[in-house]
């Protein structure tokens, strides 16, 4: 057979001849070798392993040209690029897509017809074109290489439907090898790629995900702004990398840390491709320091030495945050991986998740309750990160994240175990991890009631422990073996084979409770962080302005927060202003406050200053980038066109509680809206002056919270947040 003919080749030869290196990584060798043989490879290797060279050189040897299917334009050119290094010859490698134009496109072709290109790298919407097709059918193809092969799968954090018509095409143009590569991917998704390919029968090479210079850490979301600034100078002039789940969130964070004496960038798919190109050559060329990005930004990015990556948003899944960290520290050397996690962002990814079709959703639920699992859990990060992908750590303490350097409290928890494993068999290994907690914390349902699970007696039997509890005791029973998910149907837990050991002879099972995390800072999305910085820095300060501004409202027959809210008196106990000019710089405060109320603060303030002799910050602690002026022209004109608020989030690509939280800081700062035209159409008048009345007469702050609790459960946190507006608008 034809590939034999590559049976006596020296790797090692031709691994000097074209790439300079001396030896192979890991399994590299064995995999080129299985390719060259003429075998379908699934290869399963994290970042910074090698996967490329896995295809490239046998690419090299091979006679023909490899197709290598590509999920980013600035991955192919990257990739282009360093193989170009490597020869003297341009032609060797090209990437066919929409960045070229006709000249361009008919000068690849022409390389690859004359038998120059070994490597061609196209994007699977450009290999579904017709005419693409009907080319490729004319070259001797050498093996398909299909990269980023995660974006198959729908259970992928970076799916591409484009990817799943990959097999049919291959079959119309031609029979050659394959090899899929992938830097992440449970067992759920391999066996879906798998499926999808026809490969089934590959051979599969899997090296260890295990990335031991990368120190795992999940913090609370409180003042998550200021917490990166500081580290960012506490770590001068190493590179690194800021996921943010909003393109917004992206430029507002970038432009926040520009003011802020921080070399950084953004990085989204909505800009232009001649500046993604150009931020992304300058982070590589070491220009910025910090990239903030989508998930966009990444992808097979060749800089071995990110120093960190930051999490601002918690992601999607749990595959997608490995994928991202996995871009820190490719050197082996220090690779800092920090995620910001709060209740208020989970909400956000579940209202996302609502609007999708039922198969979807039931996906994206399930790949959040893995990703919040891993935050909340107090075991080893990396245990947690290894056993998802289906690899055992066998280590108790990998002493480089937060929970092994700082671990919880463990606690007996045996005869819990094996309360949830018997459980698991009774319900006949049928349901999710949501449903074994709701029978044994008595939560009846639709399902219970069909299933009479409400008969069986461990239903309602730990009620007095909170759902999270039993959630963490059923997360480290995945962690340990004891119950296993379902491939084919994910989600459903069964007891495996270790888990019925267990049963059969149980032993001493210490376990420990899971992190408990708040809401988040108010602050949290980044809007009040363009205004300025929260927390009050001098708490004396902050409890006289408190007192003052109760002593003004008083006077003026109006609630306090009416005059200014808490995060106006935490930035002015930051900040000092002794002027109304300084005053209405701060935060939430605006011309019209400062003039309306501002007197006898920012005389209290020049009184407080001199009596204590205090040095006034020169700069502020987060330099502010101010309210966006064209958003806010833009909300404040269509108000007063009295186009519907919905309409105006739509027009401006946000939610509406975004939209929202918008109009909020504009009214805050002391500018009239006038939105009864809108609450007029969409909130009943008992509830109106039932909200109204609240503010007015009984609200002792702003807090949502205490509203929501007071009101009861007729009316909605959209209605209560109109009404507010409404409220604060008129007393401006």
């Amino acid at each position: 057979m034809e590939h034999n003919k590559y049976a006596n080749v020296s790797l090692a030869g031709e691994l000097k001849k074209y790439f300079g290196f001396d030896s192979f990584k890991g399994n590299q060798e064995d995999i080129i070798r299985n390719v060259l043989n003429g075998n379908d490879t699934f290869v399963l290797m994290p970042t910074g392993g090698g996967k490329s060279l896995c295809y490239q050189l046998p690419a090299l040897i091979m006679d023909g040209t490899c197709i290598i299917i590509s999920p980013l334009i600035a991955l192919m050119k990257n990739q282009v690029d360093s193989i170009r290094g490597f020869s003297i010859d341009e032609g060797i490698a090209h990437f066919l897509n929409s960045s070229l134009n006709r000249a361009q496109i008919a000068a690849v072709r022409q390389n690859v017809i004359d038998g120059r290109t070994k490597m061609l790298y196209v994007a699977p919407e450009s290999l579904t074109k017709e005419e693409n097709i009907q080319f490729l059918k004319q070259i001797k193809i050498s093996l398909y290489a299909i990269d980023e092969a995660h974006c198959i799968s729908e259970w992928g954090h970076d799916f591409r439907p484009e990817y799943r018509r990959i097999r049919s095409i291959i079959s119309e143009i031609g029979v050659a090898p394959i090899i899929t590569l992938t830097a992440t991917a449970t067992p759920k998704v391999q066996n879906d790629i798998q499926k999808n390919l026809g490969m089934l029968n590959a051979s599969v090479f899997k090296s260890s995900f295990n990335r031991p210079n990368l120190y795992y850490e999940v913090r609370p979301k409180i003042n998550a702004v200021k917490e990166i600034i500081k580290y960012i100078k506490n770590n001068e002039g190493k590179s690194g990398i800021i996921y943010c789940l909003s393109r917004r969130k992206v430029e507002d964070l970038a432009e926040i840390l520009k003011i802020n004496g921080i070399k950084a960038l953004a990085y989204h798919a909505g800009m232009d491709s001649a500046t993604r190109s150009e931020n992304q050559d300058k982070f590589l060329m070491e220009e910025v320091d910090v990239i903030v990005a989508t998930i966009a930004f990444g992808m097979g990015i060749d800089k071995p030495d990110v120093r960190f990556v930051i999490h601002f948003d918690i992601p999607k899944s749990l595959e997608g945050y490995y994928q991202e960290t996995g871009r820190g520290g490719r050197d082996m050397g220090e690779g800092q991986c920090i995620a910001f996690y709060s209740y208020k962002d989970v909400q956000r990814l579940e209202k996302f998740i609502q609007g999708k079709p039922v198969a979807e959703q039931e996906m994206g639920k399930q790949l959040l309750f893995e990703i919040v699992s891993y935050a909340e859990s107090s075991v080893c990060r990396r245990k947690t990160l290894l056993n998802y992908f289906g690899e055992e750590y066998e280590e108790s303490n990998c002493c480089n994240c937060d929970n092994c350097l700082h671990p919880k409290e463990k606690f007996e928890g045996k005869e819990d175990m094996l309360l949830v494993l018997e459980l698991i068999l009774k319900v006949k290994e049928k349901f999710k991890v949501e449903y074994i907690v709701n029978i044994i914390c008595g939560e009846r349902n639709s399902i219970t009631k069909a299933y009479k699970h409400e008969e069986l007696e461990e239903f309602g039997i730990g009620k007095d422990q909170s759902p999270r509890y039993w959630g963490a005791i059923i997360r480290q029973g995945l962690i340990l073996h004891f119950i296993e998910k379902e491939i084919e149907n994910y989600g459903l837990l069964r007891v495996s084979e270790k888990g019925h050991e267990f049963l059969e002879n149980p032993y001493s099972l210490m376990l420990t409770l899971d992190h408990e995390y708040g809401e988040g800072d108010e602050d949290d999305d980044l809007l009040s962080a363009r205004n300025g910085s929260s927390g009050a820095a001098d708490e004396e300060l902050f409890a006289m302005l408190k007192d003052l501004r109760k002593s003004v409202s008083k006077k003026i027959n109006l609630p306090p927060f009416v005059l200014f809210q808490d995060t106006s008196l935490e930035d002015m106990a930051t900040q000092y202003p002794i002027t109304i000019d300084e005053l209405k710089n701060c935060q939430g405060v605006g011309e019209g406050k400062a003039k309306k109320y501002g007197k006898e603060f920012v005389e209290l303030i020049a009184r407080y200053v001199e009596e204590r002799e205090i040095e006034r910050p020169l700069d502020m602690i987060v330099k502010s980038i101010g309210y966006k002026s064209g958003a806010k022209v833009f909300v404040i004109q269509s108000i007063d066109h009295k186009l519907p608020l919905d309409e105006i989030a739509h027009a401006k690509n946000i939610e509406m509680d975004e939209l929202l939280t918008e109009i909020e800081a504009i009214v805050s700062s002391g500018t009239k809206l006038n939105i009864d035209y809108y609450i007029d159409n969409t909130i009943d008048d008992d509830k109106r002056d039932e909200i109204y009345n609240y503010f007015r007469n009984d609200a002792i702050t702003e807090s949502l919270e205490d509203a929501m609790n007071e009101l009861g459960g007729d009316c909605t946190e959209e209605e209560v947040r109109l009404m507010r507006i409404k409220f604060m608008s008129e007393f401006n």
